[in-house]
């Protein structure tokens, strides 16, 4: 995680310490496969931004530099692709800790 530096301390990494204690393979939902494929990568990351401003569409958005219609849009497309659906905590908690997971 290049935002960590090259060296992280372990009380700075947050939900990576939950995900490392966990096996390789277990920490890749098959639920995310089609979103990490890299033809929609602006999807990934449109739904990593999205969880990390905890689904503030207009902080999301603007972090993004799109507007907030296209957020949606993206939105509506990760549900179709993944079959999750974002109003759900347990899904939206599933995506954010594939998503993460996905970068170790």
């Amino acid at each position: 995680e290049p935002r960590l530096g090259p060296v992280a301390e372990w009380a700075s990494i947050g939900p990576y310490r939950l995900l490392t204690a966990l096996p390789a393979e277990a920490a890749h939902d098959p639920v995310v496969r089609t979103l990490l494929a890299p033809v929609h990568h602006d999807l990934a990351r449109t739904a990593e931004v999205y969880l990390d401003c905890a689904g503030q569409a207009a902080r999301a958005a603007a972090e993004l530099g799109v507007h907030r219609q296209t957020l949606y849009y993206r939105l509506s497309r990760i549900e179709k692709l993944t079959g999750l659906d974002l109003d759900d905590g347990e899904d939206r908690l599933l995506l954010h800790m594939a998503l993460k997971a996905h970068r170790l």
